[in-house]
Order: C-alpha cells, then sequence, then structure tokens
C-alpha cells in the first residue's frame, strides 16, 4: 500500500481539513450539489466580476464529498454513474460554470486511473478523492503540442523521476492538493505523475486572463527539478493500444458544463423577459412576456436545450454501458456519443447566450447585471473542445465505419472496432 508523500505528511492535512461526508448513492449526490448549486449563485455575478477566486466555494465542494461520487464501491465509494456526474456537473455549471470547470480534470482522473493505472496507485488516489483532495490539472503544452512532442521532460533518478517544463491552462492547479502531470523522457515514452502541489520546484502562475470563465484560475504551472517518487508516476503509453472510455469521460465533462451555462442563460433571458425586458418597439404588446415572436424564440432555445440534455444523459449511459462491458466496440460508441452531445451543448450554450440580449433588450446590457458573462463564459469554455472536426467525426463513424482519434475527435482516423 501506498504511504502519503513526505511533501503532504509535512503539512498535517489530517489535522486541517474538515471532515469529508461520503455520499451512498446517485439521488444524494444530486440532492447535494442542487443544494450546493443554489448557494453557488448567489454570488457568482461578483465573483465574475471582481475575480474573486472561490477558495471558500470549493471547500464546501470537497466536504460535500461530489469529489468522490465515481469512485467505485470496490474501493469505498458511491460508484456514481457517469449519466450522474454530467446532471451534478450541469447543475454546479448552472450556477458558477467556473466551479464546475476547475474539477474536470479531477472527476476524469478516475476513468484514467481504472485503465492505465496499477492497483496499488489506483487503490491509494482513489482514497485520496474520498477525502475531498482536489486533483489539478497540468497537461497542456506552450503552443498545443501533441502527447508525443511534449517539451516537459521526465528524466528517471533511481526511484524518483525529475519534472522539468512549463505548461499552461493548468485548470484546478492552484487549488489543488495534488497536480497531474504529463511530460516525455529522453526515449519518447510519455509519463503521467501525481505530485503533491507544494513540492518544491512546482510553481502555479495565476495568470488566466479570458474574458470567460474568469475565475477557473486556469494559468501557468512551472515545474523546474520536481522530484517525484516512482510509485506516483505510470506510463502513458497504453492508451494508444486500444479503445476506452477515458477520452470519452473526459469530453463528457465539458458537455455538462455547457449545458450548465445554457441553463443559466435560458433562465436568466426568462426571468428578464418576464419581469423587467421592455416590449418590442412598434409591437404594439403591453408586455415583452406577451411578444409572439419572443414566445418563438423561447421555446426554440428551449427545446434546444432539452435535446442536447438528453444528448448528454445518452453519452453517459453509453460510457456506463462500456465501463461495464470492457468492450472496445462499446467505448468507441461512447466517444462518438460525447462528440454528439458536444456539438448540441455548444450550440445552445452560444445561442441561449446571446438570444438573451436580443430578448431582453438594452436593460440587460447594464453592467450591474452581469448578463454578459453567460457569453463570455459559453465562448470561452466552447473553445475548449471545439465542434468544428466533430460532426465529421460523427458521419464518419456512422457512413464509413471509421473513428477518429479518441483524444481529440478529429484526425487520424482508424476503422472502428467491430462488434
Amino acid at each position: 500500500m501506498l504511504d502519503k508523500p513526505v511533501a503532504a505528511q509535512r503539512r498535517g492535512e489530517a489535522a486541517e481539513e474538515p471532515a469529508v461526508h461520503l455520499i451512498r448513492s446517485d439521488d444524494e449526490a444530486l440532492a447535494i450539489a442542487a443544494a450546493l448549486a443554489t448557494d453557488f449563485a448567489q454570488d457568482a455575478g461578483k465573483r465574475d466580476r471582481e475575480r474573486i477566486l472561490p477558495w471558500e466555494e470549493l471547500k464546501r465542494l470537497s466536504a460535500s464529498g461530489l469529489l468522490g461520487i465515481t469512485v467505485p464501491k470496490a474501493h469505498g465509494g458511491a460508484g456514481a454513474s457517469y449519466v450522474t456526474l454530467g446532471r451534478v456537473v450541469a447543475l454546479i455549471a448552472a450556477a458558477d460554470p467556473s466551479i464546475a470547470q476547475i474539477p474536470q480534470s479531477h472527476f476524469s482522473a478516475v476513468d484514467k486511473l481504472r485503465v492505465l493505472a496499477e492497483e496499488d496507485l489506483r487503490s491509494f488516489i482513489l482514497g485520496e478523492f474520498l477525502q475531498g483532495r482536489l486533483f489539478g490539472n497540468a497537461t497542456a503544452e506552450p503552443g498545443g503540442k501533441t502527447s508525443k512532442e511534449h517539451k516537459t521532460r521526465f528524466t528517471r533518478l533511481g526511484d524518483h523521476f525529475r519534472i522539468d517544463g512549463t505548461k499552461v491552462y493548468a485548470t484546478g492547479a492552484l487549488f489543488a492538493r495534488w497536480v497531474s502531470l504529463t511530460g516525455t523522457d529522453e526515449d519518447g515514452n510519455d509519463w503521467n505523475a501525481y505530485v503533491p502541489r507544494e513540492t518544491p520546484g512546482l510553481e502555479v502562475v495565476d495568470d488566466w486572463d479570458g474574458f470567460g470563465q474568469r475565475i477557473t484560475a486556469s494559468g501557468t504551472v512551472k515545474l523546474d527539478g520536481v522530484l517525484v517518487d516512482a510509485r506516483f508516476v505510470y506510463p502513458r503509453s497504453a492508451r494508444d493500444e486500444r479503445i476506452h472510455t477515458a477520452s470519452a469521460v473526459a469530453q463528457f465533462i465539458h458537455v455538462a458544463i455547457d449545458l450548465g451555462i445554457a441553463k443559466a442563460a435560458l433562465d436568466d433571458t426568462i426571468r428578464f423577459v418576464s419581469t423587467l425586458a421592455h416590449p418590442a418597439r412598434g409591437s404594439g404588446i403591453a408586455r415583452a412576456a406577451d411578444d409572439p415572436i419572443a414566445v418563438r424564440d423561447i421555446g426554440e432555445v428551449t427545446v434546444q436545450y432539452h435535446a442536447a440534455e438528453a444528448l448528454q444523459d445518452r453519452a453517459g449511459r453509453l460510457i456506463d454501458e462500456a465501463i461495464v462491458s470492457g468492450s472496445e466496440a462499446d467505448a468507441a460508441k461512447s466517444l462518438v456519443a460525447v462528440a454528439e452531445a458536444k456539438i448540441l451543448t455548444t450550440a445552445v450554450a452560444l445561442t441561449a447566450s446571446s438570444k438573451l440580449f436580443e430578448l431582453a433588450g438594452t436593460q440587460a446590457t447594464h453592467a450591474r447585471h452581469n448578463l454578459d458573462r453567460h457569453w463570455r463564459n459559453a465562448r470561452t469554455h466552447t473553445l475548449h473542445d471545439g465542434i468544428r472536426w466533430k460532426y465529421h467525426a460523427v458521419g464518419n463513424f456512422y457512413l464509413n465505419g471509421q473513428l477518429a482519434d479518441p483524444w481529440t475527435m478529429g484526425h487520424p482516423y482508424r476503422p472502428a472496432p467491430a462488434e
């Protein structure tokens, strides 16, 4: 059994951390997420406007037990379905999508561990999840290099690895107890490491200045001679040998974030049109909510939202089925299903957050309402996992039996695995 790293022991974590609730069921997870979302929504606009980082909110998220809901029952968790996880993330994202995005790589790590890691490491990390310890992401390279072109270097030094390099878009790293790092050794082999946040040589720079998702602190991580015990390092090259669900899970969480942004924008549109908006000039309508064109547009966006919601649930269900079956063919179906869902959640997030101003009118642009945060969040987050190749990937799968690269849903293609 792996022991806690010395760097973590020195912090005296057990004495500092609040008790973490152990969630036992999917229904309990959804109820807790809904309650937290209600609270998180209260000051979401202020946090965005003043860039107040959500330290306290993340403490509550950690203590709630939600960070461990997908830990399998065999490891002491609730083993919640990915359908449930999608709904949980969407609930939190509707309240504050930055808070929902911060643990994106944390939630996706469960399936990555299942697929790639040895049982000893898997059990230890899943135990950390159940203790509410957040895992952050530091995987993206400057310039957007692919995994085989990493600039970050892993060097084996006996029973340790030395890590040197720079990472960008490191969502969650600033708030994390552990940081997930990726890199390549001198022979071109890909590695993944879990490193305690306070390890010497690991510096997180809060330099994220995107106009949306403003409080994710998705900044830069600098790695200068970071030493990590080899027990917390595992190879990543195995991911290229078979089709599995780890990529589908990672992208699925982004689907749920977009769906939550759409819900928040649609809800604010309905609220504003019902209570504050003026009827269109020259329409002869006394109330904006009675404008037949506005009514029709609200109906259209609502249908788009419900369609996206249904595709998200379908994608989650296919991920769950693929994990149970272990079939590459099922995993491929889940990847394509996530791509389908992402197409619709991207569209409805952008449509709802833009239609808000068209229907609510000039009043909606006042800074005191900060309603532009919905569009800024939608436009920023949907860039993460762009959809321009996803239609092509879906069509090529169903028409030609070709599966796109599972980590990007773009080139290259390979024959889809047989049933």
